[in-house]
């Protein structure tokens, strides 16, 4: 269950400054993230245009910046431990 960040908002936003984070969110047409103001940390997936995990953070903390990264498309921000996966898993988004 991931909120999608569809509007200028919600993208700027993101999961920034929410406590005890439940569910993740979905960023279409994102490269790179950051996690100024973030409360907690997050785990990171990092997707291609069809849904081929090309990077995975685990546990990344507050105060990072992940700088765009090649062929990546979408990126989802979850709660820590939200999913077991790995590299070149390949995800369904609905």
């Amino acid at each position: 269950n991931l909120d999608i960040a569809n509007t200028f908002k919600k993208r700027l936003i993101g999961l920034m400054g929410k406590k005890n984070i439940q569910k993740g969110i979905f960023f279409p047409k994102t490269r790179s993230i950051h996690t100024f103001f973030m409360r907690n940390n997050i785990d990171v997936i990092m997707c291609n245009k069809d849904n081929l995990i090309l990077y995975y953070y685990h546990n990344l903390g507050r105060n990072k910046i992940i700088w765009p990264k090649c062929k990546v498309y979408k990126v989802i921000e979850l709660p820590v431990n939200y999913f077991d996966i790995k590299i070149n898993d390949k995800i369904i988004i609905k």
